[in-house]
């Protein structure tokens, strides 16, 4: 009777145990129930879009109800800092640290690469158990290990420079493979957002999804430009006569899209039952990219001043979050890994000290015990600081920014005391943290790393020798071009990470009637002889769809030549182009090389 009493009990408590589970993949536990369970995080950044330009923010010449909507169920945090420009925010949200310590200076030319002794907070979450992915521009670092799945991210699609020459349909990457993108890309980003988070929605997830609008060129679908091409602004720029209208317009049309998808995203959270466990923030890296209205603050995006780099977040988490919170406290992106670590309670296991701090006080708390602050920005030998009250800018001037956002009235000589205190924590963080800024760049370009099977070298870290020049002077995605004599070369400080065999496809151009140049493409010892037998001239596009000029660099095809297998050592080599024979008037047109190593 009692072998039956317990099979009876271990029956019962079998299927119990099958309900509670059942329960925590449909999303019904109680508010008790569910303490135990990680949360899902979601991550949406926008690219150049000002602290002014949502509707949130009281700016009329649009609407952004999602967004606005994220922020009455959620907080909003009115005085939250990122950095003047895009790669050093993206740096400091990834780690907690200020982007100088982490080896970001740039925002091309390897400037823009995350240390590989730094830990992200992709690092953090996928330890904890969390299946990771990133869809959008990533701007820390394109060669593997410093490419998103070398820093936490088990799915990567998008491009890894910091602006890109088309947003319709362009060349994309795939976890390190060459794509063709599907659509408008903002769009496209957030349907493989949309699909991670039905592959994963039961289990924890962390995504973050780096939209790269409303950066130029200023591209964006019909359905929300036709809404601004006859409209009236209402608010204008602080400095009106540096305003740029039909700029302001696209700016203004790309971030209702953005607003759309973030409404797609918010929406596929709640059909798939999992919004009560979910945590979405919401926030731009750095001002906006033309005189707009903006709260009339001072700066735009490149500048260390109020406007420069106060941006939205808004975060949103049904039942623990307080709904319509209004958070004053200064807060900054180097808080964001702490926080969501600590509002997930996952144990930081991180080898370098952070500067940013758990705000979970502040979004749990009615009372916080709560201190004031510094928070510092620098970029490009220029160096702000922030207290709750005041900021100091460059130049030693002093404003009460609670009260004058515009900074126009210096208060230096009426608060000493207070000027001196601030100036005194701006010199030691020089002296603690600008310190560690290098003096030269000596990291290479790691080709052939044994956990990646594709390894792309583009024109972007290339350095040109004589005549050849590139296609932009902004590199992110520009081309070599003016290939015309036998004097020219095309050279790549590289790293062979460890030894291997390598196949290697060439992307080129060349004009009809320049077809025959033969090439070596040298690796230390190793070399290889190419011929460019097919010519392969497609016209320059981009324009076709901006809506203004644009100042960076249009964009084309670009035609896959094989050029064989090589043996590569390990060590530090020059991968070097050179051209053979040259019998047209040029060689080609070179936007990138891929590795691919095999067997």
């Amino acid at each position: 009777m009692r072998k039956k009493t317990n099979i009876l009990i271990l029956g019962i408590k079998v299927l119990a145990l099958t309900f509670i589970v059942s329960l925590i993949f449909t999303g019904c536990l109680t508010k008790e129930q569910s303490q135990s369970i990680k949360p899902n995080i979601v991550i949406i950044l926008s690219d150049d879009q000002g602290w002014g330009d949502l509707s949130l923010s009281g700016n009329t010449n649009l609407q952004t109800p999602n967004i606005d909507k994220l922020a009455s169920e959620g907080v909003t945090f009115n005085n939250f800092y990122v950095c003047p420009v895009c790669s050093p925010t993206r740096a400091e949200m990834l780690t907690g640290r200020y982007h100088v310590r982490g080896g970001v200076f740039g925002t091309s030319l390897g400037g823009e690469r995350l240390d590989l002794d730094e830990t992200t907070i992709a690092d953090v979450f996928k330890n904890a158990g969390y299946q990771t992915a990133a869809y959008g521009k990533w701007h820390n670092g394109m060669q593997y290990p410093y490419h998103p799945n070398g820093r936490g991210f088990d799915d990567y699609y998008g491009f890894c420079s910091g602006h890109w020459g088309n947003y319709f349909n362009p060349m994309l990457e795939h976890n390190g493979e060459l794509v063709t993108g599907n659509g408008y890309i903002t769009d496209d980003f957030t349907d493989h957002g949309l699909q991670f988070m039905e592959q994963n929605k039961d289990k924890p997830f962390f995504l973050y999804l780096p939209f790269n609008t409303p950066h130029r060129p200023m591209q964006v679908p019909d359905k929300w430009w036709d809404k601004f091409t006859d409209k009236e602004l209402e608010l204008k720029a602080s400095i009106a006569e540096r305003e740029d209208e039909p700029y302001t317009k696209a700016a203004l049309a790309m971030c209702e899209n953005i607003d759309w998808n973030v409404g797609r995203i918010l929406n596929k959270i709640e059909e798939l039952g999992i919004e009560d466990n979910t945590i979405v923030l919401y926030f731009s890296d750095n001002g906006p990219n033309s005189w707009r209205w903006n709260g009339r603050m001072k700066g735009i995006k490149g500048s260390t001043d109020e406007g420069g780099v106060r941006s939205p977040l808004v975060m949103k988490w049904p039942g623990k979050i307080e709904k319509g919170n209004r958070i004053e406290q200064i807060s900054g992106a180097i808080d964001l890994l702490p926080t969501l670590a600590d509002l997930a309670e996952i144990d930081l296991q991180i080898k370098k000290p952070l500067d940013g701090i758990s705000l979970k006080p502040l979004l749990l708390e009615d009372n916080p015990n709560w201190n004031d602050r510094f928070l510092f920005t620098y970029w490009k030998d220029k160096l702000s600081t922030r207290n709750q009250k005041y900021r100091l800018d460059n130049n030693g001037a002093v404003f009460d920014i609670e009260n004058d956002r515009a900074q126009v009235n210096n208060l230096s000589s009426e608060i000493p005391q207070i000027m001196n205190q601030m100036l005194e924590a701006a010199e030691k963080f020089k002296n603690e943290v600008l310190i560690e800024l290098p003096v030269k760049d000596e990291r290479l370009l790691p080709l052939g790393h044994p956990d990646t099977k594709f390894t792309q070298i583009p024109a972007r870290d290339g350095i040109a020798h004589g005549n050849i020049e590139r296609s932009n002077r902004s590199p992110n995605c520009t081309f070599f071009t003016n290939w015309i004599s036998l004097d020219d070369k095309i050279v790549w400080d590289v790293e062979i990470v460890e030894e291997g065999n390598f196949e290697i496809v060439l992307y080129y151009t060349c004009p009809e009637g320049d077809e025959g140049s033969s090439f070596e493409l040298s690796m230390g010892n190793d070399k290889l002889i190419g011929q460019i037998t097919e010519s392969f001239n497609p016209p320059l596009t981009g324009m076709e769809n901006d809506r203004v000029f644009r100042g960076n660099s249009y964009i084309k095809e670009f035609k896959p030549l094989k050029l064989g297998k090589i043996h590569a050592e390990k060590g530090k080599i020059e991968l070097t182009l050179k051209a053979l024979e040259i019998p047209g008037k040029s060689v080609m047109d070179v936007r990138l090389l891929m590795f691919e190593r095999v067997i």
